[in-house]
C-alpha cells in the first residue's frame, strides 16, 4: 500500500496545476481516495464563494485518481458530471472518491465534495464520471493517443 500512496503522491505533485492550487492526497484505500484543498482568497468568485471551476477541478481529479486505483495509473476522465449543492466559503475542501463499477478498460466513480469550517462538514457538491484506461505507449516513435 505504502507504494501505491507513493506513486499517487508523485502523479499529484507532476501536475502543475494541482500543485498552483496547493491539492493534497490525504486518504488511499482498495477503491477509494481522498483529496484535499484548503480554500483561499484567489480560489473565490465575485460573491466570495469558492469558484465551481476548483470544486470541479477537485471532484474531477479525485474521480480519475479513484478510477486509477482499478484501472492502473494510465488513464483519463472520459465524461463527468456535476451537482452543486451549497456554496464554500471558508475552511477547506475536501472531495472523497470512489470506483462503483470497474471493467477492463473503464471505471464509473462517484465524488462527494465536502467542504470542513470550524469542525462542521457540509455537503457541496456531488460528481460521477467515466474514466478510461489509455492504451500502451506507441512503439517505434508513433505519438501517443490524446488524452
Amino acid at each position: 500500500m505504502t507504494d501505491l500512496v507513493d506513486r499517487a503522491r508523485g502523479a499529484l505533485h507532476a501536475q502543475p496545476f494541482s500543485v498552483l492550487l496547493g491539492t493534497e492526497l490525504t486518504h488511499i484505500g482498495a477503491d477509494d481516495l481522498t483529496l484535499r484543498l484548503p480554500v483561499r482568497d484567489e480560489l473565490r468568485q465575485q460573491h466570495g464563494f469558492v469558484h465551481g471551476g476548483v470544486i470541479s477541478y477537485l471532484a474531477d481529479n479525485a474521480l480519475t485518481f479513484a478510477g486509477a486505483l482499478a484501472l492502473g495509473p494510465r488513464v483519463v476522465t472520459g465524461e463527468y458530471k456535476i451537482n452543486y449543492l451549497r456554496p464554500a466559503l471558508n475552511g477547506t475542501l475536501l472531495a472523497r472518491a470512489k470506483v462503483v463499477y470497474a471493467g477492463r478498460q473503464q471505471a464509473t466513480c462517484q465524488c462527494s465534495v465536502f467542504v470542513i469550517e470550524n469542525g462542521d462538514e457540509r455537503l457541496v457538491a456531488l460528481a460521477q464520471g467515466t474514466v478510461n484506461r489509455l492504451s500502451e505507449p506507441a512503439t517505434r516513435g508513433e505519438p501517443e493517443p490524446a488524452g
